[in-house]
């Protein structure tokens, strides 16, 4: 865990990415779930993580048709598991 606080401090995103290149799609996908899905987490970074993810992608860190596929159906599904909560 220290060592993974090292390299994002010493901003070595290509030792972040070839360590943990499936699971940063997980976390961007449950964060974008999450925040469009339910009621009481508005207040997760969505837009400045999705820039982000954006500039990854731009540098070859992250594959944008993943990114793209992924995120809109963390965004649909979300979307329709907040309707349901709330039509409950």
């Amino acid at each position: 865990m220290i060592e993974l606080f090292k390299h994002i401090l010493h901003l070595d995103f290509d030792w972040l990415f070839a360590n943990f290149g499936t699971a940063i799609y997980v976390v961007l996908f449950l964060v974008i779930f999450i925040e469009t899905g339910l009621v009481a987490m508005p207040f997760l970074p969505g837009d400045s993580l999705l820039f982000t993810a954006g500039l990854f992608a731009r540098t070859g860190h992250l594959n944008m048709a993943y990114l793209l596929i992924l995120l809109f159906i963390a965004a649909v599904l979300g979307d329709n598991c907040n309707y349901w909560i709330g039509r409950k």
